[in-house]
Formats: C-alpha cells, structure tokens, sequence
C-alpha cells in the first residue's frame, strides 16, 4: 500500500500552483529564444519576417506539445498511482507505453503510415489491454512490497516492447520504430500536434472525476458504501492512461518516468487528495519535460538530443531514488 503523505497545509497547493506557474512561464520564455534558428525578441520587434515565421511554425507548436504532453503524462501517472495505490506505477512501468508502441506498430502494418487515427485508436485499444493484463497480473502478486508490482510492470513492458522490436524487425520497420519509442519534439510543427490538445480535454475530464477516482483508489468496499460504482470508475480511469499514452506516443514517442516523477514529487508537497494534486501534477509534468527540453537543445548545441533520452537519464535517476526513499524510510519507521 502506498505510504499516505503528511496533509499540506491550507493553501499549500494554491501557493505551489502560482509559484509552479511563474517557473513555467520563465521556463516557456526561455524555450522559445532556444534552438539552432536564432531569435530575439529584438528580430520580433524589427518585423524579420523569417524570425516570425519560425517562431509562429516551429517553436510555438513545440511550446504547446510540450505543455500538453507533460501535464497529461503527469495526470495519468498521478490516477494510475491513486488507483493501484502505489506510488512507483505509472505508464512507464505498467507496460502501458509499450502496448501502446506495439499497437502503433500493429496500425502502420495493416493500414500503412497514412492513418494517423487507426494509430492513434490501435494505440489506445492495445494500451488499454496491456494496463488491464499488468493489473490481472498484480491482482495475483503474494508480495506486499510495493517494489514488486513496478517491477513487474517494468518486466513486463520489456517483453511487449522485445515482441514489437522482433515484429518490426521482420517488417523492415526498426527505423520507424525509434520515432515512437523515443520523445522527440525536434519535428513539431503547425499542423503536426494538434491531437495533443485531445490529451489536453482528458486531462480536464480527469479533473471532472477526481474525487471518485481517490474514492475507488481506497478499494472496493469503501467505494460502495460512499455510493461510487468501484468498476465504473477504475474503467474510466484506465481508459483515460490509456488514451493519454497512446496520443503522446503516436504524436511524439515515449516518455519515460515522466509519469512517475511529477505525481511523486507533487503529492510529498501537496499531499494526496487527487482534487487538490491533480493541478499541480499537471503543471509540474509539463514544467519537468519543458527544462528536458530545453536541455536537450543545449547539451550539444547545435545538435539536438532526444528529449525521451534526458527524461529517462533524469527520471530513472529520481526513480532510484524514491526506491532509496523508501526503503529507509520503512527503515527509520
């Protein structure tokens, strides 16, 4: 079970959430001055058309898919955390993103690249089946270490994602590949991204049920006494991670840890009910993936990194960490 963090003070998650804001908004200045095309703010004001033209077709477009990818990876995190009660699940070591690879592979063999909705709806379909077989998988654990189940989870995804790499293989599709299992937004551009803002109306609607969702995440029993509907709830929530995984993997490729690392660090400031974390969670989510970003552009400018491989440097560095966390806490305890 998922150690209950101490309350927040009244307020906290107000003061956290403009604080997070003001970053973000530095953090989102920044990035649009960033990258191999320079601009200022001096070329906007003189009129340089082509200084415009990239900021209005490349580095605004990328601001937006940033923001929207990493709030709603933080918020499917931050419910599939509330909903297992286990603060180290989330898309990325439930085998969620792999599913959804292996269903983005499984569209462009049947329909071709052309079809971006067949992807997107295979992705969705073969996310939600993979999260349904980790959780059936869990439900059958004997160990009460909530290490376990992640690692499950990470094993799991491993032996979807060696199925897809071994299909692709036969298909000649290695390459293709590489765009879905690695994040890179090197390639947004306006008319490229626009079914983020998809991932963006989830990320509301999970808002819109919060409440039941930290309802059905204290179990069966509690749920039904408190009037909730326990398997209704438990469904919506797995079809929104698995909508939102499937469209940021279709849209951008893999994220990793992101959803694992925003609800950790958002929940031990802002404590656990989903209504008040939820906010900040997606706020942190997209600050986290806007600084990757910014990094991968500047590590070996004027070459780019994928920003897939900076989240998973720096997301598995506060994975290990959380583990460390918590042992030596149960330690100390």
């Amino acid at each position: 079970m998922i150690t209950v963090a101490r309350p927040a003070p009244q307020g906290a998650d107000r003061r956290y959430l403009a604080i997070g804001a003001l970053v973000l908004l530095g953090a989102a200045a920044v990035s649009l001055f960033v990258g191999v095309s320079g601009i200022s703010p001096a070329d906007l004001l003189a009129g340089d058309a082509q200084k415009r033209a990239v900021l209005l077709e490349s580095r605004i477009p990328r601001l937006a898919a940033i923001v929207l990818a990493g709030s709603a990876m933080g918020v499917a995190g931050l419910i599939m955390q509330g909903l297992t009660q286990n603060r180290f699940v989330a898309p990325s070591t439930a085998g969620t993103i792999e599913s959804a690879t292996f269903g983005v592979l499984v569209a462009t063999l049947w329909f071709g690249s052309g079809s971006v909705f067949a992807k997107m709806t295979l992705a969705v379909l073969f996310a939600l089946v993979g999260t349904a077989i980790f959780l059936a998988l869990v439900e059958r654990l004997r160990f009460s270490d909530i290490i376990v189940v992640p690692l499950v989870g990470i094993m799991f995804g491993a032996v979807v994602g060696a199925a897809t790499m071994f299909f692709a293989f036969r298909a000649d599709l290695l390459q293709t590949l590489s765009a879905w299992t690695t994040a890179d937004f090197s390639g947004t551009l306006r008319g490229r991204y626009e079914l983020l803002w998809l991932v963006g109306g989830l990320t509301v609607l999970a808002y819109r049920y919060a409440d039941r969702f930290t309802v059905a995440g204290m179990g069966r029993d509690h749920a039904v006494n408190l009037g909730v509907d326990h398997r209704r709830t438990v469904t919506l929530g797995l079809a929104l991670v698995a909508a939102v995984s499937a469209v940021v993997v279709v849209v951008v490729g893999a994220i990793p840890f992101l959803g694992l690392v925003a609800p950790n660090i958002t929940t031990l400031l802002v404590g656990d009910n989903m209504r008040r974390v939820l906010p900040v969670t997606a706020l942190s989510g997209a600050l986290f993936l806007l600084v990757c970003d910014i990094l991968s552009r500047t590590i070996r400018y004027p070459f780019e990194v994928p920003v897939g491989t900076v989240v998973g440097v720096l997301g598995g560095a506060v994975f290990v960490f959380l583990i460390f966390r918590s042992r030596f806490g149960a330690a100390a305890a």
